[in-house]
């Protein structure tokens, strides 16, 4: 139709084509690449032997895998399934009466983002000094094979922590890091070296949000895919994962948010969720349905607390043709139904269930999540997702002894900003203050089956990672015994 009405030079055709793209906000839009990175020649050497180095403790080699497990990588924000689902098998049915063996840990600087997983190599990402880290080290042992830094000067202005947020991803060539600064790496994963880097920060005249850069970019296909939020758009954009070189960026009137792009498959084909929105006057944002292969938007449907402090931060969750989507700054949550042509219809809203940053799991028709930003009143729910009804809501007494210098005392330390995982046919729960616990999700109630406490500290809010019966959980503050800062590596794995 439009190449047919352009062919005509006449001014109601130009008219007829202004009325079409206006109604149509999926019309793509252009723009262009502001600065294509630097190409760095991989340099042809043998990978990296293992060291020891100092900043490791190692404590034991984990059991042999049971026969016939399942495993998997470790390479995408939210695991393999893009949705906190993880297909691993043969886990621990319940604790030691000391907890899971500790395997190994190391040292770390600040920063909250999860590690990745791929292979035997497990990918470090924090700040040390002014230097963002990163570092590859053996999954079993906790030995280095490389680390790679570049410089960073950010400070957090509410005071928490100035390191990354982003979980590194992998396609099992390289790996992937994005900096609380903006700065887009590729690294190759069996050197450590840098083989471009977009400072998207300068490029896209970005101003930092609230807490920094923190939604981790999707790799899709032979794209990165990152929530941008430039001013002037994109607010999303697709890098080539081998060049660097920018592919189609889509949409322009929403910020960068701290929820991550995710991919699914709907009855429009391949799609992907960018949940968008964060610091803006007046608070903008809400859901960009977008083709991953040209950057075709199907549908900008607005989700957004009215506050100025406020995020959208829990990624979208989507369950066959439907896409959950939720905040705890004023609208809630709502579930929209996805069209042949990608657009988004409303089935229902509430504030049910509220979730910060945490992602809700689905399971069976319903979803289970943390409501509010807490830590104090951030309850367990499960909602109907075909209705958004409240089947039950619990914030669970998790008490606990605490010595504070004066002698134990016991607290009531609930699972507060927790995150959940879908494992082996249960729930695995890490709390905000180091417990670990398996849950049983189901519409009847809550209902605990083990929890143990790995360590007293506050902002455990990092998702843990897991691959081949090891749980890997960063301690992002110090302990309460005066633990510092730590990746620490448990064995999940079960017995024959």
């Amino acid at each position: 139709m439009l190449h047919h009405l352009r062919s005509t030079n006449c001014l109601y055709c130009s008219f007829i084509i202004a009325v079409f793209i206006a109604s149509h906000p999926a019309y793509p839009q252009e723009f262009s690449d502001p600065a294509q990175p630097e190409l760095n020649v991989l340099i042809a050497e043998a990978p990296p032997e293992l060291t020891t180095q100092p900043e490791l403790t190692f404590y034991k080699a984990p059991k042999p895998l049971p026969s016939g497990a399942i495993t998997n990588d470790w390479k995408d924000f939210l695991g393999p399934t893009h949705n906190g689902i993880s297909k691993e098998t043969k886990l621990l049915k319940s604790f030691p009466q000391s907890g899971p063996d500790k395997l190994w840990e190391v040292s770390k600087g600040e920063g909250y983002a999860s590690p990745a997983v791929i292979g035997e190599r497990v990918i470090l990402f924090h700040r040390v000094g002014d230097e963002s880290t990163i570092e590859c080290l053996n999954a079993e042992n906790g030995q280095r094979y490389w680390k790679t830094t570049y410089p960073t000067q950010y400070r957090d202005r509410y005071g928490f922590s100035n390191g990354p947020r982003c979980q590194p991803i992998s396609d099992g060539t390289y790996v992937y890091t994005f900096g609380v600064e903006a700065k887009l790496s590729c690294l190759s994963l069996t050197t450590g070296q840098i083989i471009w880097q977009r400072d998207l920060k300068t490029e896209f005249d970005l101003t930092l949000d609230f807490f920094g850069v923190g939604a981790t970019p999707l790799l899709e296909g032979n794209s990165i895919i990152v929530n941008v939020g430039s001013p002037d758009g994109p607010c999303v954009a697709a890098f080539d994962k081998k060049t660097g070189v920018m592919k189609w960026g889509a949409g322009s009137e929403w910020g960068p948010s701290y929820a991550s792009p995710i991919p699914a498959d709907t009855v429009a084909g391949r799609r992907i969720f960018v949940f968008a929105g964060g610091e803006s006057r007046p608070a903008t944002g809400g859901l960009l349905v977008i083709d991953p292969i040209n950057g075709h938007v199907d549908c900008s449907f607005p989700w957004r607390g009215v506050r100025y402090e406020s995020v959208n931060a829990s990624s979208p969750v989507i369950v066959d043709n439907q896409v959950y989507i939720s905040e705890c700054y004023g609208v809630g949550g709502a579930l929209l139904r996805i069209g042949l042509d990608g657009s988004c219809e409303e089935i229902w809203s509430n504030e049910n269930l509220n979730t910060h940053f945490m992602t809700a799991i689905h399971k069976d028709g319903y979803l289970y999540g943390i409501d509010g930003h807490g830590p104090q009143n951030a309850p367990l729910v499960c909602i109907e997702l075909a209705t958004g009804k409240e089947v039950w809501k619990t914030e669970p007494e998790w008490m606990t002894d605490v010595d504070n210098g004066q002698g134990p005392q016991e607290y009531n330390l609930s699972p507060a900003l927790a995150s959940l995982m879908l494992v082996d046919g249960r729930c695995l729960v890490l709390g905000q203050y180091g417990h670990l616990a398996w849950i049983d999700l189901n519409p009847e109630g809550y209902k605990e089956l083990d929890r143990t406490h790995l360590f007293l500290a506050r902002q455990t809010w990092a998702m843990p990672a897991l691959s081949k019966g090891l749980l890997y959980v960063g301690q992002n503050d110090t302990g309460v015994d005066g633990t510092k800062t730590r990746l620490i590596c448990y064995d999940l794995r079960g017995e024959e």
